[in-house]
């Protein structure tokens, strides 16, 4: 890999020769895998990493005496450092869990635990009439889990709406966090629009309310420079896989005090300090919360994904994205009867959602499939967003750092004679 850190550019062709899928082709078409926001493609030194750790340290951490397990467990709590490392944080703030869905449904029913028995007198139980909030523009993950806590406890979970530009509506934000807010919970980057969303703004809100922020980072991981503590975010949620990692890891991150003060959710081993028949007493945090066998080697090449990022300079990742950003939508807008799902001139990554006039999206991505162009159609586990917009889905186009202009262009030129080819619009 030819890196150009801190230059703000990278060389693209020599990123692209690190991911050996770029070589497949789909039929007689070149892959062009527009298709990152859902998950992403793994450099050569993830698989790597991971076949390493395999072939020749594979053991149980934190478990053993023996040479081969302490070499284990070292190499996966250097993986938990150089995570945190990534996101500007201390390796106790970095709790491992099979994905970012995982993490936000560990951080709701923590909350959840946090509202019964003794722990109800925590500054973080929630009761009745208690409210949280969320946004129009949330992935079903950052979603159904605040639906559930809030039946659970009778908590009343409340929406921040979306503009038709696909920003949010921060003045409905300001009269909707208030005194009965207990936590805020939203996407740093919706998955749908692209959009970069102002977290300092709703963090300050939250804050004013003493309400808990979890923030949904997926979309902003592999994108764009990440420092969770700077943001003020009390947790918040990634996933492996769509920052060039394994599957099967995902990350919540959270302020000491607050993992500290938050109850565990899944039990067993690996996570007690002292068990009778009657009671145990639990690890410190980040600990507490990694019950049974843990993602091992899924955390190491998760790490071996984060440094070569690092690699690339995430400051230079998301300059060339930005460009990539500008042509695809400069390309989308050009082309008649194609609708763009939140088109506001703001700070994005490069995603677009779109609808194309006459065309169902599935028509639409089996036309591009044909000439090797991937991009994802549905809703996108977004159903109310797509709802807020009068459609039931959408046709997804998302970047990486292997994306080149040519492929964008590829991709604007099918997509282009898509209506003519149904025979629409004439």
């Amino acid at each position: 890999m030819t890196s150009l850190a801190g230059t703000g550019v990278f060389d693209v062709r020599a990123v692209r020769a690190d991911f050996p899928i770029l070589d497949e082709r789909i039929g007689d078409a070149p892959l062009v895998y527009l298709d990152s926001a859902a998950t992403s493609q793994k450099p050569r030194v993830v698989l790597d990493a991971e076949r390493a750790f395999l072939e020749h340290a594979n053991a149980a951490v934190h478990r053993g005496a023996h040479t081969l397990a302490a070499e284990a467990t070292e190499s996966f709590e250097d993986a938990r450092a150089a995570v945190a490392a990534f996101v500007g944080a201390e390796p106790e703030s970095i709790v491992w869990t099979a994905g970012a869905t995982a993490a936000l449904n560990l951080a709701a029913y923590a909350i959840g635990n946090a509202s019964v028995g003794p722990a109800a007198t925590s500054r973080y139980a929630l009761h009745p009439g208690d409210e949280i909030v969320v946004t129009e523009a949330e992935h079903h993950a950052n979603l159904i889990p605040w639906q559930q806590l809030a039946a659970r406890t009778g908590a009343v979970l409340r929406h921040i709406p979306v503009h038709d530009d696909g920003t949010l509506d921060l003045t409905a934000a300001a009269a909707l966090i208030g005194e009965r807010t207990r936590v805020v919970a939203f996407s740093h980057v919706s998955n749908v629009l692209g959009i970069v969303n102002p977290v300092a703004e709703l963090v300050a809100l939250a804050r004013d309310a003493g309400a808990l922020t979890v923030l949904d980072a997926c979309q902003s991981a592999p994108h764009v420079p990440l420092d969770l503590p700077a943001l003020g975010v009390d947790l918040a949620a990634f996933s492996g896989h769509k920052v060039l990692g394994p599957y099967g890891i995902g990350v919540l991150y959270g302020r000491t005090e607050v993992l500290d003060a938050l109850p565990p959710v899944l039990t067993g081993g690996s996570m007690v300090t002292t068990v009778i028949l009657d009671h145990a007493e639990f690890l410190p945090a980040p600990h507490k919360f990694e019950a049974g066998t843990q993602p091992v080697s899924q955390a190491i090449g998760l790490a071996a994904a984060v440094r070569y990022l690092e690699g690339l300079g995430m400051t230079a990742v998301h300059e060339r994205e930005r460009l990539l950003e500008r042509r695809l939508r400069d390309g989308l807008r050009a082309i008649d009867g194609v609708r763009l799902l939140g088109d506001a001139d703001a700070d994005r990554v490069a995603l677009c959602a779109f609808d194309v006039d006459g065309v169902h999206a599935h028509d639409v991505g089996q036309v591009l499939d044909a000439q090797g162009i991937a991009v994802r159609v549905g809703h996108h586990c977004a159903q109310p967003l797509h709802r807020r917009f009068g459609m039931t889905a959408s046709v997804r186009a998302s970047a990486s750092v292997f994306t080149t202009e040519d492929e964008i262009d590829a991709f604007l030129d099918v997509l282009s004679g898509v209506r003519a080819y149904f025979g629409v619009g004439r």
